[in-house]
């Protein structure tokens, strides 16, 4: 049965999460260093949230541009990073908005990167989310997306969350390409992260990520980081697909 959410202007269930994975350094630090080498040029982050993956491209004095889909995340945003407001910008961007082309008339065409990090997942249309995004690319531009895996861990956080779906990677490259991108790499990400999402998810029943949980598997990333090179990233709790603007 599909999933059916009501837009919501506070994402109270979604703050409570970035609050959490906000601690995970490690966690946090390893998905920046796994899309960082597809990165370049002028970029721009859909679903910045409170900034957890940000942080790190503004310390490396990428040029960003942030943006989020709720105001109040903008807000954040803006005072999270204010000394760094001359080489940065922080919009509102819903990549779904019927009048998406004029209201964004001044960024079609001109971010060389566009990365979507546990985003697609929450857009009822993903196809038109990816199309749009494709607008907002220079030619040759590459778009990054990372999204939860295998519909088989759907559990209540996923749907606390507002998760439309998890995806395969088939599933995830099928949606890049019917928005004419060419893939140009695919992974998955986080393989000890199954396990833990099932018991905290499925078995628990939990709504949300427990603070107590996410510090621990924090501590353990550099072991969940080699794992995920034992296994070749064939799996994991989450994939990951680059596309090239064709």
């Amino acid at each position: 049965m599909t999933q059916k959410f009501d837009y919501k202007p506070v994402d109270t269930e979604g703050m409570d999460i970035l609050s959490v994975i906000e601690k995970a350094d490690k966690f946090n630090f390893w998905m920046y260093s796994t899309i960082k080498p597809f990165c370049k040029g002028k970029i721009l982050e859909i679903g910045s949230g409170i900034g957890n993956i940000s942080q790190y491209f503004i310390q490396e004095k990428y040029k960003i541009t942030l943006s989020d889909i709720r105001d109040n995340y903008c807000d954040i945003l803006r005072d999270k990073f204010k000394t760094a407001q001359s080489s940065i910008e922080v919009v509102n961007i819903d990549l779904v908005d019927p009048d998406f082309d004029t209201k964004y008339k001044n960024y079609i065409g001109t971010f060389d990167t566009v990365f979507a990090l546990n985003v697609v997942e929450h857009i009822e249309n993903d196809i038109l989310s990816l199309k749009n995004i494709n607008k907002l690319l220079a030619k040759d531009g590459v778009v990054i997306i990372l999204v939860p895996a295998y519909q088989a861990l759907y559990n209540g956080i996923d749907k606390g969350l507002e998760h439309y779906r998890r995806y395969t990677q088939k599933m995830t490259n099928k949606v890049i390409m019917a928005a004419n991108f060419k893939i140009i790499h695919e992974q998955y990400f986080n393989a000890m992260g199954i396990l833990g999402w099932y018991i905290s998810g499925k078995l628990q029943k939990n709504e949300t990520i427990p603070e107590g949980q996410m510090g621990l598997y924090n501590k353990l990333v550099p072991i969940f980081k080699v794992i995920d090179k034992i296994v070749f990233n064939k799996f994991g709790l989450s994939n990951i697909a680059v596309g090239k603007k064709e």
